[in-house]
C-alpha cells in the first residue's frame, strides 16, 4: 500500500473510531467542541499498523535509538514502532516515561529499559497521540533530557493547532505532525 492510500485509510479509521463533535475539557484545561481519543484507533489491528507504519516513514531517516513519550498516550505508538521497526531490519528501542513514578517496586519515571540500558547520549524522538498546547510532551520531553537523552523531535499523530509548535520552538525542538486537527474539521 503506497503511503498516499495508508495515510487515507488511517484518516478514515481516526475519523470513524477516534473523532467526534461535542464540549470536552482537554488535558490542558482547555474547551472545545471537538476531540480526539486516538486509544480507539490505536487498538485497531489495522489502525495501530497503519500508524506504526506512516510513522515509520515519517521518521526513518532521523537516525533515532529510541521512541517514548508520556504514557498513555505514547505507549502503543512506541511499541508498535519498535516492532515495526525491528522488522524492517533498523531497530528503535521503545521506553515511556510515567507521569509519576511508582511508589514501589523500582520507582522509576522512564520504564522501558533495563539496568544496563540509558537514554544518556541517545538520540530519541518523543511521540504522543493527540497534541493541543505541547504541555503533557513537555513532561516527557524534560524527564528524557533529565536522563541525558538528545531530543531530536517530538512527532504527534494528530496536532489540534493549538499552540504545541510554539511550545517545542521555545524548547529548541522540532514538531512535526502525521495530521493536523483541520483535515479532520473540514465538511
Amino acid at each position: 500500500m503506497s503511503n498516499t492510500t495508508a495515510r487515507a485509510r488511517l484518516h478514515e479509521i481516526i475519523r470513524d473510531r477516534s473523532f467526534g463533535y461535542g464540549e470536552i475539557t482537554l488535558a490542558s484545561g482547555r474547551k472545545s467542541n471537538f476531540y480526539f481519543n486516538l486509544k480507539p484507533t490505536m487498538c485497531d489491528p489495522e489502525g495501530a499498523a497503519l500508524l506504526a507504519e506512516l510513522t515509520y516513514e515519517a521518521l526513518k531517516d532521523d537516525k533515532l535509538d529510541y521512541v517514548g513519550g508520556l504514557e498513555m498516550g505514547a505507549v502503543p505508538l512506541a511499541g508498535a514502532l519498535a516492532q515495526l521497526s525491528w522488522m524492517k531490519g533498523a531497530p528503535i528501542g521503545a521506553f515511556f516515561v510515567r507521569k509519576k513514578p511508582k511508589e514501589h517496586g523500582a520507582r522509576l519515571a522512564i520504564e522501558g529499559l533495563t539496568k544496563t540500558e540509558s537514554l544518556k547520549g541517545k538520540r530519541i524522538v518523543i511521540v504522543e497521540d493527540v497534541t493541543t498546547t505541547g504541555g503533557s510532551a513537555v513532561k516527557a520531553l524534560d524527564a528524557v533530557r533529565e536522563a541525558g537523552a538528545e531530543v531530536a523531535l517530538v512527532f504527534t499523530m494528530v496536532d489540534r493547532d493549538e499552540g504545541a509548535s510554539e511550545t517545542f520552538a521555545a524548547a529548541g525542538v522540532p514538531f512535526r505532525s502525521l495530521y493536523k486537527a483541520s483535515e479532520f474539521l473540514k465538511g
